[in-house]
């Protein structure tokens, strides 16, 4: 089985206890640990694969429920970086559909350094980049961009969710797209909301998107559809994969535990390259992803809220 690497930020979600309402409305909040790629680190792990995490967090108490929680989650953490900036912080609330409310308080995520030494630790593995504070500049941004170029250059399977934040783009939209192209044309993998697509590609169509990704170098990509599953496609070869009707809480981390299921799988295959360019094969892949990341929204917080490879079986 190959390992899972995720890079990215790893923060504390302070969740408004008051669901249902806008932040302006909250007053009482829940802390729990947080962050796109430490969520599909720990989703891979909770299934039973072999996942790591690279990232910073502060010096703080923070910083240490942090890698506390991944590292019971059972994800390697020994790669992960401590620096004195605070650790970041995301104040998050839902509304009555499930759909988020959030601000940053953006601290030391931006801060991961560059680590020359592990090109020989990637070497033949899974890499996923779960790009929402990548590219926002400081440290981060720039060891993001040198860890893909030794990804590819080392064999790597590359994987790439776009993480789009409303908040964080109110202006830099133009170079949010164009760093998005930097590291489609070099991922194997896409994961992408259909708002994300939409965005990217400027096409009005999941199929449509696709086509353009494809021309960009992706061999798989899936555009998630909410409830109605995922719009995947290979080689030009697309189909909408129905989810699974659940009572939706908390769409928190859905979108994470669809990819950590999609990479376990991939990572336990003989041969993911072959995998990925085979579109039946990842038909299968996708109808368990869906499920996972339909599991995931029957209850609240990301990280908490993830399956176990057993309880796909019941969703």
């Amino acid at each position: 089985m190959k390992k899972v690497f995720c890079i990215g930020e790893l923060l504390i979600d302070f969740v408004a206890e008051n669901q249902g309402s806008k932040l302006e409305s909250a007053s009482q909040f829940t802390k729990k640990a947080g962050g796109a790629p430490a969520n599909v680190a720990a989703a891979v792990a909770r299934v039973g694969g072999k996942a790591g995490f690279i990232g910073a967090v502060g010096q703080d108490p923070f910083g240490e429920f942090l890698l506390n929680t991944l590292t019971e989650e059972k994800v390697d953490v020994r790669h992960a970086q401590r620096v004195q900036t605070f650790t970041t912080l995301a104040f998050v609330s839902l509304d009555k559909s499930g759909e988020r409310d959030f601000i940053f308080s953006r601290g030391a995520d931006r801060e991961l350094k560059y680590d020359s030494e592990m090109v020989s630790v990637f070497g033949g593995q899974i890499l996923h980049f779960g790009a929402a504070t990548g590219f926002l500049g400081g440290h981060l941004e720039a060891s993001y961009k040198q860890y893909l170029k030794e990804a590819r250059a080392s064999g790597c399977l590359v994987s790439f969710d776009p993480n789009y934040r409303a908040d964080l783009w109110k202006e830099g939209i133009t170079h949010f797209k164009d760093s998005c192209y930097n590291f489609l044309k070099s991922a194997h993998f896409a994961k992408l909301s259909l708002e994300e697509a939409e965005i990217i590609t400027q096409a009005d169509t999941p199929a449509a998107a696709c086509q353009l990704l494809h021309e960009l170098g992706v061999v798989c990509v899936a555009i998630t559809l909410g409830a109605r599953g995922t719009y995947l496609s290979v080689a030009n070869q697309g189909e909408v994969i129905p989810s699974v009707p659940v009572e939706c809480r908390d769409t928190t981390g859905a979108g994470d535990a669809f990819v950590g299921c999609m990479l376990w799988q991939l990572s336990a295959a003989g041969d993911p390259m072959a995998v990925i360019a085979d579109f039946e094969r990842m038909k299968e892949v996708t109808v368990l992803a869906n499920r996972a990341g339909a599991y995931t929204t029957t209850s609240f917080g990301a990280i908490a809220a993830l399956p176990k490879a057993s309880d796909l079986v019941a969703v």
